[in-house]
């Protein structure tokens, strides 16, 4: 059993959030990039990079006041990266997701602090078996407002005595984001039995749910 499930850990190693191209299936994916949503009136944005956007997606969509969360990249250098670019690490992008909400609803704070939940920010460049800086941990920011609202969440997180090393999220200023290929929105959702999807992002989104049991939609399994 202990070497089924040693096996099993590197197989989800060797696929991880980066899917293997070259295949029939996969070249039949649309990979155009997917279209921004316009801001709704009294609408806002927040920006974050929380590993494999998979199952960050889906646990930032599972918010009440959340109307839609687009996967893509964010704090590169690179115009219009592809995933294969992102992935390679040539582009300086981190996957991220960003979250249209309404702040009648649900605060900003409240998703700096959903963040937090939703991952391991104590992993330099990693979550799980995603490595490199693509993995890595940003939380953006478009006003001086939201930025003292990271860092203060950071202080009272690290105070909380939660994490057995140092938080290493990025604190940084929004510049831009870019959508990811279309077959990569909701992808948790249209992929539950692939094999990363099961093991990995499941459990995850799952326990971020039961964290966050207080804050989510009505239609939301926990």
């Amino acid at each position: 059993m202990k070497s089924f499930a040693s096996f099993l850990f590197l197989l989800v190693l060797l696929t991880g959030c980066r899917q293997r191209p070259g295949n029939t299936a996969e070249n039949a994916k649309d990979n155009s990039p997917a279209k921004l949503p316009a801001l709704q009136p009294g609408e806002s944005v927040a920006t974050f990079a929380a590993g494999c956007f998979w199952c960050t997606e889906a646990e930032f969509e599972s918010l009440r006041g959340v109307r839609e969360v687009v996967s893509g990249y964010a704090g590169g250098e690179l115009a219009n990266p592809t995933y294969e670019q992102v992935g390679a690490g040539q582009t300086g992008h981190a996957e991220a997701v960003q979250v249209y909400y309404d702040p009648k609803i649900v605060s900003f704070d409240t998703l700096v602090k959903a963040f937090f939940i939703g991952h391991d920010a104590t992993t330099l460049n990693r979550q799980g078996p995603d490595v490199g800086t693509q993995y890595r941990s940003i939380a953006f920011y478009r006003t001086p407002a939201e930025k003292a609202a990271i860092e203060t969440i950071i202080q009272q997180e690290t105070a909380s005595g939660r994490y057995g090393s140092p938080i290493v999220t990025q604190v940084a200023p929004f510049a831009v984001f870019y959508p990811a290929e279309v077959y990569h929105q909701g992808y948790y959702y249209t992929h539950p039995n692939e094999l990363y999807v099961s093991t990995v992002s499941t459990p995850k989104v799952e326990k971020f749910r039961k964290r966050m049991a207080d804050k989510l939609k009505d239609n939301i399994q926990q």
